[in-house]
């Protein structure tokens, strides 16, 4: 008896605990606050701006932070237009170029706090390129991926009855499973691996991020492109299934898919 009402406790929290993805409708565990998530992404992304060497290329600098608000300014408006702009609360946006070159990456931590890495300059090649990678990157923030695999991690290591404890008084192992669930800095082997989602986030981001680009003004037709070349230089034949990220050919084909639905966004500037 007291084990089926410890279930049904613990089944009522995690259902409470839910949240629905944006465009998508998806349902998405969220035991974590907005206002930790946030506030855990400005610590690591102080930690790492400062230990990083950021670029002194005025043109690219200039390049990325316009189309990080363009993109900002489209999302901001497609929650307005939602009626949801409060999920938007405690933003701090800040969109930073990282002297790497040998690092092919970009991401997007919660709260819009932004890095993308020259190493991925040459594939994205121009501005709407950059777009695409940008697009994505936010996709992920505000669709709360961070929090959702943060959530999973922390439910599966300390249950529901300790989440709330750790979130207080053992910042330690909070901010090191934030970091496991956001993975920032990933890179392997030269290739694009923009963050360790699974595949349905991948393929979520990608779907958010072709809106929220066309939004922005800039035409999503152009992502196909953009993972074509990435697909061209990506040495992993890993099959699918053993994936986190759906094959190259999957995402094309998802991405045509999905174009006519953000075209209709999509108003050229």
């Amino acid at each position: 008896m007291l084990f089926k009402k410890a279930l049904v406790a613990t089944s009522l929290v995690l259902l409470a605990a839910c949240t629905t993805v944006p465009i998508t409708g998806r349902r998405q565990l969220s035991l974590v606050p907005d206002s930790e998530m946030n506030a855990l992404a400005v610590t690591q992304y102080k930690e790492t701006i400062s230990t990083s060497k950021l670029s002194t290329n005025a043109a690219d600098v200039a390049m990325v932070r316009r189309v990080g608000q363009r993109i900002q300014a489209a999302v901001e408006q497609y929650f307005q237009q939602q009626g949801q702009s409060d999920q938007l609360a405690g933003y701090q946006w800040e969109f930073n170029l990282i002297d790497d070159p040998k690092t092919v990456n970009a991401w997007c931590m919660p709260g819009g706090k932004v890095a993308v890495y020259t190493g991925i300059l040459p594939l994205t090649r121009d501005e709407t390129g950059l777009a695409v990678v940008m697009g994505h990157e936010i996709a992920h923030a505000v669709a709360k991926h961070g929090s959702e695999r943060m959530s999973d991690q922390m439910l599966a290591q300390l249950g529901t009855t300790a989440i709330s404890t750790a979130l207080t008084k053992n910042p330690a192992v909070t901010q090191s499973i934030f970091a496991s669930a956001v993975g920032t800095g990933t890179q392997l082997g030269g290739q694009v691996l923009l963050l360790k989602f699974g595949r349905n986030q991948e393929s979520e981001a990608d779907h958010l991020g072709l809106i929220f680009m066309a939004m922005a003004g800039y035409n999503p037709a152009q992502a196909i492109p953009f993972w074509q070349r990435m697909a061209a230089q990506n040495q992993n034949t890993t099959p699918e299934f053993l994936s986190s990220h759906p094959a190259d050919a999957t995402r094309v084909a998802d991405i045509e898919r999905l174009l006519p639905e953000a075209q209709k966004y999509y108003k050229p500037r």
